[in-house]
């Protein structure tokens, strides 16, 4: 859930179900009035969530049935939160076995050690991706809001199995070996976002810097291992002047400036720079595995295979397409925080008074002449 810092107001989201309980419930607050939402295009990137090579089962037959419960009025936002509910195809939680042996790379036993109880669907049935679909909903909406200022968001896959995705045929006869072999793949996939104004975020608190929402928000994403943003990791192995973006003069960058380069990945000092916001993640192979991995079983201590459970055999695809969706609620709240309104008219009036055509030389020198 998105905390804000003391005294910012940005958007606020919360989800609640299990992955074969009747439904996912997720819930939007802090949506400006008067925002048009198209559900049909909600419905379209959940489907999304569902395509890409290494999908299984449950691909085949979950339809995320979307349903509103609150927050418009002729498909147009109150300003109240916004409630929907995703009905799950697969409602069986009261009936599935439990599982034995605990699933090594899941938060089984984590979660068992933490409630010191052996039930571990009580653990997996919150702890599973599944809830990523709320999420992806919730996401969707915020792609709306964010379209209405000239924000895109978009994602693409750029490895699978350390193969460069590019080749889509090596990477999908690599996915099939995997299934066949019972086994699992990663990968790495790419988010941008474009047409964000400067300013975006804060320095004043750690929990306003956006690039550690905006990393934290991919993190957050089941299976996910590592996130970097610009020129993450790469940027340790090279000097300064072959790391920071130089700034120069552009009549058409805000207020006149703009960089030579983006190795920042769009934001600096947990801003945004105007620039692209460019972030990566890592995404280990799924650890439910057909033959299992070993483990132990909890009433016996004696040693065992993990538990199957139905799964994926590779989800860098559907990861992206969370990814998109998470980081445009990240972006989403901090342009809500930024422009404040309690109407979407407002934030536009806003968003012009930016200072987009200012002239630096006419700002103010001391900090006491900004009242």
């Amino acid at each position: 859930m998105s905390v804000p810092s003391p005294g910012t107001q940005g958007l606020r989201w919360t989800t609640a179900g299990e992955s074969h309980g009747p439904a996912l419930v997720a819930v939007l607050e802090g949506l400006p009035a008067g925002l048009r939402v198209d559900l049909d295009a909600v419905r379209a990137g959940l489907a999304r969530r569902w395509q890409g090579a290494g999908r299984g089962p449950r691909a085949k037959f979950e339809r995320d049935e979307l349903e509103l419960l609150a927050g418009l009025k002729k498909g147009v936002t109150l300003g109240t939160p916004l409630a929907l509910r995703l009905g799950n195809a697969d409602t069986r939680i009261d009936e599935l076995p439990n599982l034995k042996a605990p699933r090594p790379g899941h938060a089984d036993l984590p979660g068992a050690m933490r409630l010191r109880g052996r039930d571990l669907r009580a653990v997996l049935e919150r702890a599973s991706a599944r809830e990523t679909a709320a999420r992806t909903a919730l996401g969707e909406v915020a792609r709306q809001l964010l379209a209405e200022f000239g924000i895109e968001v978009a994602s693409r896959v750029l490895e699978v199995g350390g193969r460069d995705a590019a080749d889509e045929a090596a990477c999908e006869a690599a996915i099939a070996a995997a299934r066949d072999a019972g086994d699992s793949l990663g990968g790495v996939f790419e988010v941008t976002a474009t047409g964000c104004p400067p300013g975006l975020g804060g320095y004043a608190q750690a929990v306003d810097r956006l690039d550690a929402r905006l990393m934290a928000a991919l993190a957050s994403i089941p299976a996910v291992k590592g996130v970097e943003i610009g020129l993450g990791f790469t940027a340790a192995r090279r000097p300064g002047t072959q790391v920071h973006d130089p700034i120069v003069p552009d009549p058409e960058g805000w207020a006149g400036l703009g960089r030579a380069s983006n190795r920042s990945g769009g934001v600096e000092g947990g801003l945004t720079t105007g620039q692209t916001v460019v972030l990566r993640a890592a995404i280990k192979p799924i650890p439910t595995l057909r033959h299992g991995v070993p483990s132990v079983e909890l009433s016996t201590m004696v040693p065992s295979r993990a538990t199957y459970e139905r799964s994926d055999v590779c989800v860098v695809h559907p990861a992206a397409v969370v990814g998109e969706a998470l980081v445009a609620l990240e972006l989403a709240s901090a342009l809500v925080a930024r422009l404040g309104g309690v109407t979407l008219a407002e934030m536009r009036r806003r968003h012009g008074d930016l200072g987009r055509e200012d002239d630096p030389g006419a700002w103010k020198e001391d900090v006491a002449d900004l009242g």
